[in-house]
């Protein structure tokens, strides 16, 4: 699920997390990493356990409805079919998918009277009514409808305190989770063990992420012996915290990945400064890096 960008963000938390805390174990700083990891899978699995206990709902109201001693017309012509569909049924009946929530808690992390409120308001939408209006609903009405409610769930506050309640990261994950979920819906009915697909030992997790965690923790000396003449007029000990921690990665990564082109690279960490350093942060992590890259490349290091 997590693509080499969100590896390359989540070893920059930790890795500032780490010098905050003035830690340099990295058997403790791996065992952070890994855990930011889940943390991302977690999120999908709640959002995935949200979407399924809204439709799973239609059955209780339907059940609600015709038990009232004088059900309208309405009442007694509802189906339930928001949760008997086949793709919704598909994660219901899905036993792999329950032991998994059962493994990391899911369902701890959703509330249902939440859950009750978010359905009862999601039948006021123009989505639900067009597909409730259908006889038989076809697959492709049934996946226009589970996106139309998982897009509708983002902008509501109680999805929202319900998912920020678990992970105040939801915001940096969030663009991870909803293209994960979309892959999902798009792809239900569900086989037997679908959610592998985005469990957290992926290549970019193991093969690139751990390979330059450990890389940049037991080299830190020497990636910053080769930073700090390349500084000129910049003191290293007044480089912002984050500057210096993408400056040490991308070293690393042009050192270590040679299957990926270094002006891929370089533009990964000017692109990830732009949204957690300083306003001036591009500019001079691009003077820097491409100082270093030719340093590097004129030694034969580098391609």
């Amino acid at each position: 699920m997590l693509s080499r960008r969100n590896v390359r963000i989540k070893i920059m938390q930790v890795l500032y997390a780490a010098q905050r805390q003035e830690r340099d174990e990295l058997r403790a700083i791996r065992s952070h990493y890994q855990q930011l990891v889940r943390r991302s899978y977690e999120l999908y699995l709640q959002n995935l356990l949200i979407l399924q206990r809204c439709c799973e709902y239609a059955k209780q109201d339907a059940a609600t409805r015709k038990a009232k001693l004088r059900p309208s017309e309405e009442d007694l012509a509802f189906e339930p079919t928001l949760a008997t569909n086949p793709a919704v049924r598909s994660l219901t009946e899905n036993k792999e998918l329950s032991r998994i929530y059962d493994r990391y808690y899911t369902r701890s992390l959703t509330d249902g009277d939440q859950i009750k409120q978010l359905y009862r308001d999601f039948l006021g939408t123009e989505a639900y009514t067009t597909y409730a209006a259908l006889e038989q609903p076809d697959a492709k009405a049934t996946t226009k409808v589970l996106l139309a409610l998982y897009k509708w769930l983002q902008s509501q506050e109680l999805f929202l305190t319900m998912v920020e309640d678990h992970f105040p990261l939801w915001q940096e994950d969030k663009s991870l989770v909803v293209g994960a979920m979309k892959k999902t819906i798009k792809a239900l009915p569900a086989d037997g063990d679908f959610v592998k697909e985005y469990e957290t030992n992926s290549e970019a997790v193991t093969e690139f992420g751990e390979v330059l965690l450990r890389f940049v923790v037991e080299a830190n000396d020497q990636l910053l012996s080769r930073i700090t003449p390349v500084l000129q007029n910049w003191d290293a000990e007044r480089v912002a915290i984050i500057d210096m921690i993408l400056l040490k990665m991308a070293m690393a990564e042009f050192l270590e990945f040679d299957s990926i082109p270094p002006q891929v690279t370089l533009n990964e960490y000017l692109d990830i400064s732009k949204l957690y350093s300083t306003d001036k942060s591009r500019e001079f992590l691009n003077g820097v890096l491409d100082r270093v890259l030719k340093e590097l490349q004129a030694e034969g290091l580098v391609k």
